[in-house]
């Protein structure tokens, strides 16, 4: 009797669910493959840091994305989860109180203004089920979203892959170099760094080793050249110091080795050859390198 009751309640909360035209959970289940992908990507990724000696922005941003948009899925199928287990507490408390089986009360030559109506499409149940509608289409949205992001992320790994020779060729006269025990920054940085001094005033410091940094400051190669202080927005004549030097970084990019600079959310990269493209929002003035020009060397 009891099993009779349990498979009564499983159909009543699979008809609670179709009756609103809402499949399972189990109809909205993302890729399996969709991780794998990612993984393999994220591990291609790492592969091509390597060859092109160092963080690729455009990479890692189209990652994030990626990896963000992945993440979503799985929350709103975990969400997705919760609120069908509460359709289902609903359908259990209302079921277990009444003696009626689950086709009769939905029932399609039924009348809607039953007992079964006023039990299982209550204001409570029905709000419910218009969630679990709505997390349907919200999963199913998301998934294609990150299937998108996942499929630039795949494009823009092809893409540097095939420029990967050519860059590799480019960067083949600056041979690799390691912090000197002194500064905790490679002789070229220095050499950077004292050739940007030299042409452009720093009134607002010069930042380059930052021990722990898992970036480029922590290897030194790279520097902060401040153009305000506090993480306030430089004025007029502050920015157009950061535009030239900017300038000066991208023309002297193949004298020094140079290999990427990052100023107002934007950075150039000189390995990749796609000029000046904007940064992902990293939240703050400081963060998205308003207030100073980042130089990242070979």
């Amino acid at each position: 009797m009891r099993s009779g009751r349990l498979v009564g309640l499983a159909v009543v909360t699979a008809a609670l669910l179709g009756a609103l035209g809402v499949p399972g959970a189990s109809g909205v289940a993302a890729d399996p493959d969709q991780q794998a992908k990612l993984r393999n990507l994220t591990k291609q990724a790492a592969d091509l840091a390597k060859a092109y000696r160092g963080e690729i922005l455009s990479l890692e941003d189209a990652q994030k994305a990626a990896s963000k948009a992945s993440r979503k899925v799985g929350r709103l199928k975990t969400d997705l989860r919760s609120a069908e287990r509460r359709v289902a507490e609903f359908a259990q408390a209302s079921y277990m109180g009444v003696g009626l089986d689950g086709p009769q009360l939905f029932t399609t030559t039924g009348d809607l203004g039953t007992l079964s109506t006023s039990a299982y499409l209550s204001s409570a149940r029905s709000e419910q089920l218009i969630n679990v509608r709505w997390l349907v289409d919200q999963q199913k949205k998301a998934a294609k979203d990150a299937d998108a992001e996942i499929d630039k992320l795949q494009k823009h790994i092809k893409d540097l892959q095939a420029k990967r020779r050519d860059v590799e060729r480019r960067m083949a006269k600056f041979g690799f170099q390691t912090p000197d025990a002194g500064s905790g920054l490679t002789s070229r940085m220095v050499t950077v760094r004292n050739a940007i001094m030299q042409n452009f005033p720093m009134p607002f410091g010069v930042g380059c080793l930052r021990a722990g940094d898992p970036g480029e400051h922590g290897k030194g190669r790279a520097c902060d050249f401040m153009m305000s202080s506090g993480g306030r927005m430089p004025d007029v004549v502050a920015k157009e110091r950061g535009d030239a030097l900017a300038k000066w970084c991208i023309d002297n990019a193949d004298q020094y080795g140079i290999m990427y600079i990052i100023w107002q959310q934007r950075f150039y990269d000189m390995r990749t050859g796609t000029g000046w493209r904007t940064m992902s929002d990293r939240g703050g003035i400081t963060a998205n390198h308003y207030d100073h020009v980042h130089v990242s060397v070979l």
